[in-house]
């Protein structure tokens, strides 16, 4: 499971299934690993949305997040 199970509560399964949280940069911002671009645009499309679901969780856990980095580089099978 990922912080606030990104696959059920935050992010559509298919698009959670081709992404995953994968660090913190600073400044407040997550990056999200994405399987290819094209997954990493929609996820762009859909930035607000995520950030509004995934704040109750992040700050439960402390965790402050201003913004969404997605990277199709990051990605590991």
């Amino acid at each position: 499971r990922y912080i606030g199970d990104w696959s059920s509560d935050v992010c559509s399964s298919d698009l959670a299934e081709k992404s995953r949280p994968y660090s913190m940069l600073g400044g407040g911002v997550m990056v999200i690993a994405c399987q290819n671009s094209i997954v990493a645009q929609e996820l762009m499309l859909k930035k607000m949305q995520l950030l509004i679901k995934f704040k109750p969780y992040l700050e439960s856990l402390k965790i402050y997040v201003k913004d969404l980095k997605f990277d199709a580089k990051k990605w590991e099978e």
